[in-house]
């Protein structure tokens, strides 16, 4: 009889609801930001009470990563903080002075795995960031297999580390595109840092332009990419001048133009070298948009199930060849339910519990 109300006492106890501080500064900025909106409702609509600064009602002007948040984090945060039961942040910064059970969460490691996109310093005080999270945290979050890997081999770390994954954002949910006419554009979401690799389809797109008359769209400001990356800046204008100015910018997007942009595109490129988890591939499906993806590890983890067309990672000449044969393809259908935040925001709370 003792046993089964010790029982009983222990089921009680886990379905309790929780107090969970979360760090909400966050929110509201891409990649990160992106994940941490994607799940933050379904975090509200728990059972749990949520002590969530960083926002409106509770503000927090303390920079992320800042000497600040570690050595002189506002008291009267930290009190509140104190008095939950856990705190979980949607990345691997912590505020000093918790006492509480910490989680975070660590996307990838590509600075440490590409070490020319920082300086020797900038890998350094990551590396002691990624570090200090692993030491202070009961558990960590990434959101692949691949990346747990990563992290698990370049850092060394010892303690359990869950896999829940990215998802499709509100906005493209329940969206119609039967309205949308398809153009002739290959669509490129990302940025001009190294690894994701906008220079190997700039390579193959004059045997793409020459064979479909393709426009490419790179999501983003022209200005942002003259600032950074001289290299880039003079083949996209050395394209432009053979190719009749096909190569263009969108400029800042916002989500509801980013949808009709992503529907009407013919196919989206993701050329990628190295991701955590890749998302843009996955919007694009879903919005009735083929797409080509290099057959790096981590995608063939994430889509490996999805119908997407593979080539080979670096190589601009199977890019092109790959392109041109999937020019006519149908748009994808019958995508597979695989991901979404409200699983991931359940995970989550699962092992927030344990």
């Amino acid at each position: 009889m003792r046993s089964i109300h010790c029982k009983r006492k222990k089921k009680e106890e886990y379905f309790k609801p929780m107090k969970i501080a979360i760090d909400c500064r966050w929110s509201g900025k891409s990649g990160i930001g992106a994940f941490f909106d994607g799940i933050l409702p379904y975090l509200k609509k728990s059972t749990n009470e949520l002590f969530l600064f960083g926002t409106n009602e509770i503000p927090c002007a303390v920079k992320t990563f800042s000497v600040k948040e570690i050595f002189c984090f506002p008291r009267n945060l930290l009190k509140e903080i104190n008095k939950c039961d856990v705190y979980f942040t949607p990345y691997c910064n912590i505020p000093g002075g918790i006492k509480i059970p910490i989680y975070t969460t660590i996307h990838d490691v590509v600075f440490l795995d590409i070490p020319k996109l920082a300086s020797k310093l900038g890998i350094f005080v990551r590396k002691i960031f990624y570090k200090r999270a692993i030491k202070k945290s009961r558990a960590l979050f990434t959101v692949s297999e691949f990346s747990k890997g990563r992290i698990i081999k370049t850092l060394h770390c010892k303690k359990p580390i869950f896999v829940v994954h990215n998802a499709l954002p509100e906005y493209l949910l329940n969206f119609d595109i039967s309205q949308i006419k398809k153009t002739n554009s290959i669509l490129f979401v990302g940025n001009i840092k190294k690894h994701k690799g906008l220079s190997i389809l700039l390579d193959a797109f004059p045997t793409i332009y020459e064979k479909t008359g393709a426009k490419l769209l790179i999501v983003g400001s022209q200005e942002h990419f003259r600032t950074q990356d001289r290299s880039i800046e003079a083949k996209i204008d050395d394209i432009n001048v053979h190719t009749n100015n096909s190569i263009e910018f969108t400029g800042f997007v916002e989500n509801e133009r980013l949808k009709t942009v992503l529907a009407s595109s013919r196919i989206l490129v993701q050329p990628s070298l190295y991701e955590g988890f890749g998302r843009p591939p996955l919007e694009a499906l879903t919005t009735g948009t083929n797409a080509v993806i290099s057959d790096i590890e981590v995608f063939h983890e994430i889509y490996d199930d999805f119908p997407v067309i593979f080539f080979k990672s670096g190589d601009s000449d199977d890019l092109a060849e790959k392109v041109i044969h999937a020019w006519d393809f149908p748009p994808p259908v019958a995508i597979p339910q695989k991901y979404s935040f409200e699983k991931t925001a359940n995970s989550i709370l699962e092992i927030l519990k344990q």
